[in-house]
């Protein structure tokens, strides 16, 4: 016969064990992998942009090399807060400066993403990152170079960022100022109509 004592313990051990698993449970909930392959040359650095995409901006945009679903799906549903799809937006028109922009200053609305939500360095990764795996699911349209096959201008991680030139405004048509600003990105002359 077991003594009281013992079945006790065996009965706590049981209950606290219980309570780990599912705690493990709990805490995987949410995480999804990134969609950056371990063969491409540039996987440390944009494995590390992808799960700061996913740790700052996956609340409110989805990017799925970032494993971020944040972005409203259903126009009836769809909040104010949600930001845009990247899968389907591409993001090399205006290259990374017009994403570090969007960093920098709270998207082009001004409206709900935070200023400098990143800065310094990441920020210049993160913006790369998005220039470069944005728009991968986009709908293949005739007469139209799909976002993975367009130019990207990624941006130097340290020294002075270059030029924005006169075409690569938020939508590929506003015209900018060309100068960078001290905390890194290009100010346009106008504000765009494309979200944040």
């Amino acid at each position: 016969m077991i003594p009281e004592r013992m079945r006790r313990t065996a009965r706590y051990a049981a209950i606290l064990l219980a309570a780990v698993a599912a705690a493990m449970v709990v805490a995987a909930c949410g995480t999804q992998a990134t969609g950056v392959s371990r063969s491409d040359p540039a996987y440390v650095a944009d494995s590390a942009a992808a799960h700061l995409f996913n740790e700052r901006c996956g609340g409110c945009h989805s990017l799925s090399y970032a494993g971020t679903y944040g972005s409203g799906q259903n126009p009836r549903t769809y909040e104010a807060i949600n930001g845009p799809n990247f899968n389907v937006r591409c993001e090399r028109s205006g290259g990374a400066m017009r994403v570090l922009y969007a960093i920098e200053n709270g998207g082009f609305s001004g409206a709900y993403m935070p200023q400098n939500i990143v800065v310094g360095k990441q920020a210049r990764e993160l913006a790369n990152f998005v220039a470069r795996y944005a728009g991968r699911l986009a709908p293949k349209q005739p007469g139209v170079t799909p976002c993975d096959k367009q130019p990207l201008n990624p941006l130097p991680l340290t020294g002075p960022l270059p030029q924005l030139s006169a075409s690569a405004g938020a939508t590929g048509k506003t015209a900018s100022a060309g100068k960078a600003t001290a905390g890194g990105a290009a100010k346009t002359s106008g504000k765009s109509s494309s979200g944040s």
